[in-house]
């Protein structure tokens, strides 16, 4: 029997491929197929799969590098539009502006700021995943965020208008932004760097790339960070003595999130081929064919365990796709 929706698809965006394992394309490598699915790499074929995703009402996901995401094992029933922009040609502007792309992985970016000289990303060497993803999520690390760059971005609305956004519009808080609250598409941003120390810049980065290679359990597949760390504010006053000497500023001061993992005895927990690491206690890997219902119960079981200590709720950071 013909697919007359694949059809209708393949017609308008002639790259558009069926049932494609979606596990190939996360950095957790766990999930099933992705009914349709489409490699954009050009804004146009962005917006022309979400008009005729709209028009056929099909269920979209976008996706970018796959480093925040557990897809379902029974994949997704719709169409994933992967935005990729490989090999990216940057531009340095007026006041040292640049414009880019969200298909872009955050590592080309960092070394092309760095290798000439333009402050303001390095604190993100070794940072997985696409930009658009980075801005979406203001993914931060090392006391820095990636709001502090950031002059405009344009985006799609959920009626698929082009919006562009100034910083203030963007509505940054931690780890989110109005774009993840309210699943609007990024197309791209333009970032302001300052003129730095070239070598300096590139050690900061370096440094970064290996402190996560030495802290971050990166010799197995993971989605990298599952809890945002938490605020030191809301922990109550008998564990903020508890946790004093665990406080770090990012940008404000909290507790990372490891330390109620580890200190409610999950580090190690494993079920399945998925286990809490060993290396770092907020970080679960697939140790070989792992499955994403085994995730899920771990982050369900150590989300109750831990507000049942210590009376704190775990936000999830990793994003589910069922």
């Amino acid at each position: 029997m013909k697919d007359l929706t694949f059809l209708a698809l393949k017609e308008t965006l002639p790259t558009i491929k069926k049932n494609v394992l979606l596990k190939n394309h996360t950095t957790f490598r766990i999930g099933g197929p992705a009914k349709y699915f489409l490699i954009a790499q050009k804004k146009e074929q962005v917006i022309k799969a979400l008009q005729l995703a709209k028009k056929l009402n099909i269920p979209f996901f976008i996706l970018g590098g796959g480093s925040n995401v557990l897809v379902a094992d029974k994949g997704f029933n719709g169409l994933v539009i992967k935005i990729q922009n490989k090999n990216p040609k940057f531009t340095v502007k007026k006041g040292n502006t640049i414009e880019v792309l969200a298909g872009v992985l955050v590592k080309d970016v960092v070394k092309f700021t760095t290798t000439r000289g333009l402050q303001g990303l390095e604190w993100a060497g070794g940072l997985p995943g696409t930009f658009g993803g980075a801005v979406r999520g203001n993914a931060g690390a090392f006391g820095a965020e990636t709001k502090d760059l950031i002059v405009k971005v344009q985006a799609l609305d959920n009626n698929i208008k082009l919006r562009t956004l100034s910083n203030k519009q963007c509505q940054f808080s931690y780890r989110s932004s109005i774009f993840k609250k309210k699943n609007w598409i990024i197309l791209s941003a333009t970032i302001q760097c300052k003129k730095g120390d070239k070598k300096k810049l590139q050690e900061i980065a370096e440094s970064h790339i290996n402190y996560r290679k030495e802290k971050h359990p990166l010799e197995y597949p993971n989605a990298g960070s599952i809890f945002k760390n938490v605020d030191f504010k809301i922990i109550s006053p008998k564990f903020q003595k508890l946790f004093l000497d665990k406080v770090k500023k990012d940008p404000f001061l909290i507790v990372p999130s490891a330390w109620f993992i580890i200190g409610a005895g999950l580090t190690g927990k494993k079920i399945g081929q998925a286990q809490i690491s060993k290396k770092h206690s907020n970080y679960i890997v697939n140790r070989g064919n792992a499955k994403a219902k085994d995730v899920v119960v771990i982050i369900e079981s150590s989300k109750k365990h831990i507000k049942k200590i210590y009376g704190i709720e775990l936000e999830q950071e990793v994003q589910y796709l069922d």
